[in-house]
């Protein structure tokens, strides 16, 4: 499995993660980028129903993401505030990592080093209770976030250097991948805009910038290659039919909802295809 994030858009597979707890269907390979990778995690460690309540009630608040934040800290996402205030024990809705780690299937978080601008791929090795920072590194957008500190480098969000990590799952030794996106499956995408801003604020790490002239390039190929993959019976995409007006920095409940239950409903595509 394979799931490729996307901010606020990350309730459509929030949603598709419930039908399959629901279900009780598992997989045998994840890896999440950004978002994806912290639905992923509550996915494995069977949470039915916490990552729907992250997007549609805790993103609201001011210390999740807001200009206040940004302001103060150069962070409009408050990752430590999402990922170690309400995740960590005694949090409001800390993640079962008991339930995680007694879990078996291999896990991988995609984050971007942010002086060489390529993709590190953290496993759940990097992973203890309540020390998620691979997760935070990995949702650390440029600009949006200062970059996150792990093990003494600094990472940006994992899909600046790899957006669709499939070419990972497939050297695994993965012989059929189901991709999760948060996009419509006829997205194309455009060249990163306002470069000049982002080049001024993001001076320190011109490797990310690089990576942020042909990420569009990236995605589009990886798509592109995906596509021939599942029509050799060797992939599987699900992708909504719309995203119901939410993008990465949305904050519009009913909105939400309405993504999330096109997760849940497309949920069963997984069950066709593994069957």
């Amino acid at each position: 499995m394979i799931d490729m994030g996307g901010g606020m858009r990350g309730v459509y597979t929030a949603g598709i993660y419930d039908y399959l707890l629901d279900q009780k269907i598992t997989i045998d390979y994840g890896i999440g980028v950004s978002a994806g990778a912290a639905n992923m995690i509550t996915f494995l460690a069977g949470q039915r129903g916490r990552t729907l309540v992250f997007f549609a009630e805790y993103s609201f608040r001011k210390q999740y993401m807001s200009l206040a934040n940004w302001l103060k800290e150069k962070n409009y996402l408050s990752l430590d505030y999402i990922y170690s205030t309400l995740t960590n024990q005694g949090g409001e809705y800390p993640l079962d990592y008991q339930a995680f780690s007694q879990t078996t299937c291999p896990f991988f978080v995609v984050a971007t080093d942010a002086e060489t601008g390529k993709p590190t791929y953290f496993s759940r090795e990097d992973i203890a209770q309540d020390s998620y920072d691979i997760l935070k590194a990995s949702c650390a957008i440029p600009a949006a976030c200062k970059p996150y500190p792990v093990k003494g480098r600094l990472y940006f969000d994992g899909g600046v250097s790899d957006p669709i990590p499939y070419k990972k799952a497939l050297a695994d030794g993965c012989e059929k991948i189901i991709v999760l996106l948060t996009r419509t499956i006829d997205y194309v995408k455009a060249k990163q805009k306002h470069m000049l801003p982002l080049s001024w604020i993001l001076r320190k790490y011109p490797q990310i910038i690089d990576r942020l002239k042909h990420r569009h390039e990236l995605y589009n190929q990886a798509i592109q290659e995906i596509k021939k993959l599942q029509q050799a019976g060797k992939a599987l995409l699900i992708a909504p039919s719309s995203n119901c007006g939410v993008d990465t920095f949305t904050k519009n409940k009913e909105a939400f909802l309405n993504l999330y239950q096109k997760g849940y409903d497309d949920g069963s595509k997984i069950a066709a295809f593994l069957a």
